[in-house]
Parts: C-alpha cells; sequence; structure tokens
C-alpha cells in the first residue's frame, strides 16, 4: 500500500458516508491521548468531526470538511501510530510497528465494498437538527430572553446561544455529584449580564433535578438587572434575584455551592475567580473573555520571539492570562481544568475554567504560581487584575 492509499481510503468512505467512526490513537504527542472522529452533517455541508482529548482532563474539537479530508488523514497517518477506521461496510485499520514498519489490514475488501455499487447504509449525523440536548427551545425562559419565538423554535441566529447553554448545562451534569445532596443549593452568578446562564441553570436544577435552588445574580448595569429580576418574576422563578453592585461587594455571609459566570470582560473574570475562592466556592465554572490585561504585562525577553508580533501575542496573553489563573485557583486548594465549552463557530471565546475545591490551600501550586508571575511579569506578587 502506497503512503496515499489509507487517506485514499478514508476520503472514499467518508464521500459514500459510511464512516461509523474513526479511532487515532499512539500519538507522537504525549500530550493527545487519543483522538476520534464521526461524520457529521451541518448547515455548511459534511464534515468529520473530531475530537481530542488530551492530557489534563482537556478535549478540543475540529470540524474537517469533505475537501480537507485526505489531507487531515495524511497528517495524521504521520501524528498517530494507530488508526482504527470503523464503517458501515466493514473495518480497515493503519498500524505503525516500533520499527516504522506499516501494516494495513481490512482495506482491500472495504475497497472492494466502497466500489462495488448499490446502496450503502450511511451513518452521518445530522448535528444541527438532530442532537441530544438538555432544553428543548420551547421553555418558557428561552422565549422571555429571545432565545426561541413564541412557539418555542429557537431563532436561527440564536442557535449559537441555544447550544452554548445546553454545553455549559451539560458541564453543570458533570459537577452535580459536588454539589450538596440535599436541602438547598445556593449558586451566584457574578458578572451576570442578561443571565442566560442564571436562567439555564436555575431551570436544570429545579425543573428538571427536582432540587430547590436560590440564585443570586450580581452586575453593574441597573437597566440588565432590572431586566432580569423582570423576567424572572415572569417566569416564576421565586428563588432568583438580582442586584446591582460591584462583585467585590457580594454577601459574605454563606458562602455559594457554586459560582458561575460567562463572559466576564478582561479582568472581571480574574476578579469573579477571586471573589469565588474567597467565598471558598465549592464549585467554580467560568468562561472569560476579552483578556486584554497582560498585553503589555509580558516582559519575559524569552518570549519576546513572540510578542513582537502583535496578532501573536494577543493568542500568547490568551493563553498566559488562563493559564495563571488555573494556577491562582490551584493555589487555592482547587482541582482545575481547561475545557472547550462549544464549537469555535459559535463563539472563539469558548474556553472555560473548571474549578473543584479539594483543600485549603496548596504551597506547592502557590509557589509554582509566584514563579509563573516572575518568569512572565518580573514580579512574583505582581497581582492580575485584582
Amino acid at each position: 500500500m502506497t503512503n496515499n492509499s489509507f487517506p485514499s481510503l478514508v476520503a472514499s468512505a467518508f464521500s459514500a458516508g459510511v464512516i461509523k467512526k474513526i479511532v487515532f490513537s499512539k500519538a507522537r504527542d504525549e500530550d493527545i491521548e487519543r483522538a476520534t472522529g464521526r461524520t457529521v452533517s451541518l448547515r455548511r455541508g459534511r464534515a468529520l468531526a473530531v475530537e481530542y482529548r488530551i492530557s489534563g482532563d482537556t478535549v478540543r474539537h475540529i470540524n474537517v470538511p469533505e475537501d480537507g479530508i485526505f489531507d487531515f488523514t495524511a497528517g495524521a497517518c504521520t501524528d498517530f501510530g494507530q488508526i482504527n477506521l470503523i464503517t458501515t461496510l466493514g473495518d480497515a485499520e493503519r498500524r505503525v510497528s516500533k520499527k516504522g514498519v506499516v501494516t494495513v489490514t481490512g482495506d482491500r475488501a472495504l475497497r472492494e465494498r466502497l466500489g462495488g455499487g448499490g446502496d450503502f447504509e450511511v451513518a452521518i449525523e445530522e448535528i444541527d437538527r438532530k442532537k441530544d440536548y438538555i432544553l428543548r427551545g420551547d421553555e418558557e425562559f428561552l422565549i422571555k430572553l429571545g432565545i426561541s419565538d413564541g412557539n418555542g423554535r429557537v431563532h436561527d441566529k440564536r442557535q449559537g446561544k441555544f447550544r452554548q447553554i445546553n454545553r455549559f448545562l451539560e458541564q453543570v451534569r458533570d459537577v452535580y455529584n459536588e454539589l450538596p445532596r440535599e436541602g438547598e443549593i445556593l449558586i451566584y452568578d457574578l458578572c451576570c449580564g442578561k443571565s442566560y446562564l442564571s436562567f439555564a441553570v436555575y431551570y436544570y436544577l429545579t425543573a428538571i433535578c427536582g432540587r430547590k435552588v436560590r440564585m443570586l445574580g450580581v452586575d453593574l448595569k441597573a437597566d440588565v438587572i432590572d431586566y432580569c429580576a423582570r423576567c424572572a418574576a415572569e417566569c416564576g422563578f421565586s428563588g432568583m434575584r438580582f442586584i446591582c453592585d460591584d462583585v467585590r461587594n457580594t454577601p459574605e455571609g454563606e458562602a455559594p455551592d457554586m459560582v458561575i459566570s460567562l463572559h466576564a470582560c478582561d479582568i472581571a473574570t480574574d476578579i469573579v475567580l477571586s471573589r469565588a475562592a474567597e467565598l471558598g466556592a465549592p464549585v467554580i465554572l467560568s468562561t472569560p473573555c476579552c483578556q486584554r490585561y497582560m498585553k503589555d504585562k509580558i516582559t519575559a525577553p524569552e518570549l519576546s520571539f513572540i510578542t513582537r508580533f502583535p496578532h501573536i501575542a494577543n493568542k500568547l496573553c490568551e493563553a498566559v492570562t488562563d493559564s495563571l489563573r488555573l494556577l491562582f485557583l490551584r493555589s487555592r486548594g482547587y482541582d482545575v481544568c481547561a475545557r472547550e465549552l462549544t464549537d469555535p463557530d459559535d463563539t472563539p471565546k469558548n474556553t472555560l475554567l473548571r474549578a473543584i475545591k479539594r483543600g485549603e490551600g496548596d504551597e506547592r501550586a502557590s509557589a509554582e504560581y509566584r514563579a509563573a508571575l516572575k518568569f512572565i511579569t518580573g514580579d512574583e506578587n505582581f497581582k492580575v487584575g485584582f
């Protein structure tokens, strides 16, 4: 088999719509645990949806369009030592031994079936029209917030927001066992804005999980707070309350069971994380936005080859900022990870920072945090926006 034969086989199987799953394993990059792909039908056309599992409980998604399948697979043949192609017509495997010998099995039979004509059993998931979402779209609060129309149909221009909300609820479902098993659950949404997440999380925990919830939304915009309070009253969400204030003034009388925050801009995310840690929140779910504060604070000469290019420096700033945030939370006794919240096509600001309280503090993590600050800014006591 030539070097191009296996990528060609995958491309042919994709064109025929018979790929059920393709698994990439034994990656050359030690940080990649494995990757899996499936055929999906999107509004903009068919694609191979690939999910990378990365060490540190991180997940990354890409959608490979049909005209890019061959090149993508050819690259994967270099990056992975084993590829398993699973189709409705049979399976094929490409394996590279420790000595670099390539072995391919099942390819001949699969190629003959693909060329045999006739109707194939296709395996295409219509991802934009068929998805097992937690919310249906016809919930009253989604209509009140303008996500859906009066008939419960999600507006075309709000499909991305609808997917984002559902994906966030999946994250809440993942940490549900970290919340109190009995009694009331207290949740703060800091820098809540229009409170899409507040309403969704409140509905999920009360209507679907059957729990009693007290939700507090805090934001500096009085008109937004009034709007949210009115919507909560109209939906009969009696456990929701909204106050117009700086999140640093959040009540200290009791610790929330969870703090959430969606797209608190720039240092507002740092303020939210700091406040959540001060309150000892057992669970923190935060999606940062517009990381600009550190842009002119990165003084490490070793990084000057990056910072001299503004566009790339912006990407570095985002990665540095969120990494420092995770280190900060680790120093406060949290287990942390960064996850992709939703498809980058829905929003480029789609990194979710998740923190679960495990202890009162971690001196080793504190030392690592100070060392990182010193390397990046020259000052181990530098405060990242708070």
